[in-house]
């Protein structure tokens, strides 16, 4: 067959998958047990590739204000935060080798949203494993949307991986960080090929944007969406979205999109599903024999983008490095390790 600069061979196909499902909320074991059987399930499919949502270990706290208004925070809502503060993990960790477990069993390129806790702020990350169940990195969300903002942290440019592997370039952005302009330059200019987008954003707009994202960085865009009703949740879950068991808190539209906008699969809106579509990387070459939006149909002498990816923590104790060497997260450095798959 004849082979592209990518490497990859033209007819050759890769099925992925997005799993539509929900979380067991606030309980990260039950979680991680789920997790478990549905990646056996895309084994089964033939899914070498398959795409969990945002936050699914242990939970999108939809519906709850955390007792919070301009002024005053109530106890009640610091008990919510508590929850969810003993629903993170740490990254890497106990849980963290449990899923690294799922993938090498299951032989698939695990990308899983999860939230991260550092010591006591906590983030919207996204974990990538290798089928070898090597942690190849995560993604921290650069900026929590509304009022996400009172319980997650700002993840910074180090944490903006793009993956090679051999079922092509592979990265994530997540929910709303996909209305950020210069985020998806910056993705598209690290080459990415198989782009994924979990997200807690279920509503019709969504499926435009998805569709947007591919035909703009001519990659196979696979979109992840939980779908949760209130049973659910705990009991004494204070949902701001009513409390009969059967009301759905997140509605899915779960949906894989090909490098011309095209629909492959989805989207779903009608329960817990997995969704898959064989991908053959030599279309994303078709795709852009005429757009190449960090390419050809740039203008580089008008548009510039800086991308800052030098670790930014809150308190920086200085060694005998170098001033002027730049720190990295080792967690997401590819240089420093070369992708292992298998």
């Amino acid at each position: 067959m004849a082979t592209h600069s990518n490497g990859s061979q033209a007819g050759a196909t890769h099925r992925v998958g997005v799993i539509q499902a929900a979380s067991v909320a606030f309980d990260i074991a039950a979680t991680l047990g789920k997790v478990r059987d549905l990646a056996a399930d895309c084994r089964a499919r033939g899914v070498r590739l398959g795409l969990f949502p945002e936050a699914f270990v242990a939970g999108y706290p939809r519906g709850l204000s955390f007792g919070a208004v301009i002024g005053s925070r109530t106890p009640e809502g610091r008990e919510e935060f508590r929850r969810c503060f003993a629903s993170a993990i740490e990254v890497p960790g106990p849980e963290t080798a449990v899923l690294a477990g799922v993938a090498r069993d299951n032989r698939m390129h695990l990308v899983i949203g999860v939230i991260e806790r550092e010591r006591s702020t906590l983030y919207c990350t996204v974990l990538f494993f290798s089928p070898d169940g090597e942690l190849l990195g995560k993604h921290r969300k650069l900026m929590p949307t509304a009022s996400e903002r009172l319980i997650w942290g700002c993840g910074d440019g180090s944490t903006l991986p793009v993956f090679p592997t051999e079922l092509g370039r592979l990265g994530a952005v997540i929910c709303w960080e996909n209305y950020m302009p210069l985020l998806r330059t910056a993705m598209y200019a690290k080459g990415i090929e198989i782009y994924c987008a979990p997200t807690a954003d279920g509503r019709d707009t969504w499926q435009a944007t998805v569709r947007h994202i591919a035909q703009e960085g001519r990659c196979f865009v696979l979109s992840c969406n939980q779908f949760s009703r209130r049973k659910d949740y705990p009991g004494d879950y204070a949902s701001e979205f009513g409390n009969e068991p059967q009301t759905v808190l997140s509605r899915g539209g779960s949906c894989i999109v090909g490098p011309l906008g095209q629909v492959l699969a989805g989207p779903n809106f009608e329960g817990e599903c997995i969704l898959t579509a064989d991908i053959d990387l030599a279309d994303i070459a078709r795709s852009r024999m005429d757009f190449d939006p960090v390419g050809h149909y740039s203008r580089p002498d008008v548009f510039r983008l800086e991308v800052d990816e030098t670790v930014r923590p809150g308190v920086a104790f200085r060694d005998s490095a170098p001033a002027d060497a730049p720190a990295r997260n080792p967690v997401n450095d590819v240089h420093a390790a070369p992708v292992r798959t298998g």
